[in-house]
């Protein structure tokens, strides 16, 4: 018990409210998420729009809020109401939805920082740029050089071929023919695939260099979107590349 000095200057009454008030502060405290215990209630407005009152859950307001008192009548927590398995499957949705989009956007501000750590300036995205537009132009030229190569390796083959008009060819002849005619046919659909690469690769770090812009400005990394949707339409916008020409079909110079 509390004992009050002989001395002190508290009037009576003051003094029974402060001993209450220090009983009470030393008294249990049920917390927010306690189980209901005896003498607490759980109370509801129902359907009807009567103010129900019970020991346990109250059925009739499982769709709604309800809310757990103390037996002094302070409110100790609220119940939310049950979900039906409709409202709890769309609940599952959406938390997931949002935690994609959450995710996505932190994967955006990844991408976004190694952006800005890989490339400081301009001149050092531009650097990049034409180092991996480098092999390319490598092997273009090497495919146009093969091409070439494979036009000076036919003509002697059509100028025999000639000595055979209105004739059957040679199986020989015939066969070097449909590999010279297959092989250029195949150089020029790579030639064409490096075309495509070289304007995709473009459009790549022109994407970049917008994003980057736009980060050396001072927009902060992941506010832009996931740089993925731009690669993709960039990806999207090549232009389609023609089927490779049948080998086997044989032109004899007239």
């Amino acid at each position: 018990m509390f004992d009050l000095p002989m001395s002190t200057h508290f009037t009576a009454p003051f003094a029974r409210r402060a001993l209450c008030a220090a009983l009470l502060c030393a008294g249990p405290v049920a917390g927010a998420g306690a189980a209901p215990t005896a003498g607490q209630v759980f109370t509801c407005v129902g359907p009807s729009g009567r103010t129900l009152t019970s020991d346990r859950l109250i059925a009739e307001c499982m769709d709604r809020e309800q809310r757990l008192l103390s037996r002094e009548g302070l409110l100790l927590r609220i119940v939310p109401p049950t979900l039906t398995a409709d409202e709890r499957s769309e609940k599952d949705a959406r938390d997931r939805r949002l935690a994609a989009e959450r995710e996505t956007k932190a994967e955006a501000a990844r991408r976004d920082r190694n952006l800005m750590q890989r490339y400081t300036t301009a001149e050092a995205h531009q650097k990049a740029r034409t180092a991996a537009l480098a092999d390319l132009r490598t092997s273009m030229a090497l495919s146009e050089l093969r091409v070439r190569e494979l036009a000076s390796e036919r003509k002697p083959l059509l100028d025999e071929a000639e000595f055979y008009q209105g004739k059957a060819l040679p199986a020989k002849l015939r066969e070097q023919l449909a590999a010279n005619e297959g092989a250029i046919a195949a150089q020029r659909d790579a030639q064409l695939n490096q075309k495509v690469e070289q304007e995709r690769v473009n459009k790549l770090f022109d994407l970049e260099h917008a994003r980057l812009k736009r980060l050396w400005a001072g927009a902060p990394p992941g506010s832009l979107g996931p740089a993925t949707t731009e690669a993709a339409s960039a990806v999207a916008a090549e232009p389609s590349v023609p089927a490779a020409a049948k080998p086997g079909v044989v032109r004899v110079r007239k």
